[in-house]
């Protein structure tokens, strides 16, 4: 990714945080494996100061849409409380397979982090970690279901796994819902749309909204979404 291309995909700055639209299909840091990753490209972003802004939170390296990074070391700290006390609101779009037989709900599944011999998952375990979910359905074309997801806590794979446990994989996943992709493409259907960050007290929250991505853009619009 070049400079200009990264510094294109900025959707909100200050002095104290930026909020970047990441592509699906770039990591966020360095994986076991080496590879480019969105850290060796932040320097693009340092806008005049000393040092490139730092991740306040992490998306998957296949989820694309809203990222929020943290300018200094006083912003970070105060957005890493922000995220762990869960005041940050953050809203997703995600496609899934098949039609949820209400409109809308929350899923309360506490989340455990497995390893396998492939791999590792979160699974629905009572053991596991508080997870909350809650959703609304935008538009379904029969096969597929456009839904507006918010994690109300902050688990690894939070959206994934409770969308697969509850009978509704979505696209493109393959931890979760092996054989989906064949549905409307193989990549991930999952988009960090929208973020709303309190970071300045006794001011309104920064808000930013990520365009959709290419890759969903068909399967949204066989559901409903209009451009």
């Amino acid at each position: 990714m070049t400079p200009e291309a990264l510094q294109s995909r900025l959707l909100y700055r200050d002095t104290a945080m930026l909020i970047i639209d990441k592509p699906a299909g770039l990591a966020v840091h360095a994986g076991p494996k080496g590879g480019d990753h969105l850290q060796l490209h932040l320097g693009a972003l340092a806008f005049g100061l000393a040092r490139p802004p730092e991740l306040a939170h992490r998306l998957d390296r296949d989820t694309s849409g809203c990222l929020v990074l943290g300018r200094h070391r006083k912003a970070l700290a105060r957005l890493g409380d922000l995220f762990a006390r869960g005041e940050v609101a953050k809203t997703y779009w995600a496609v899934v397979v098949g039609r949820p037989r209400t409109d809308g709900g929350e899923i309360d599944f506490a989340l455990k982090k497995r390893e396998r011999s492939h791999g590792w998952r979160m699974e629905v375990d009572r053991g596991g970690l508080a997870s909350l979910t809650r959703w609304r359905l935008l538009g379904c074309d029969g096969r597929l279901s456009w839904l507006e997801c918010q994690p109300l806590t902050g688990r690894t794979h939070q959206i994934r796994a409770h969308c697969a446990a509850i009978g509704h994989p979505l696209v493109g996943d393959s931890i979760y819902g092996r054989g989906t992709g064949t549905l409307a493409g193989d990549r991930l259907m999952l988009h960090s749309r929208r973020i709303e960050v309190p970071l300045h007290p006794g001011k309104p929250p920064a808000v930013a909204e990520a365009p959709v991505p290419d890759h969903m853009a068909a399967a949204l619009t066989t559901c409903g979404w209009v451009s």
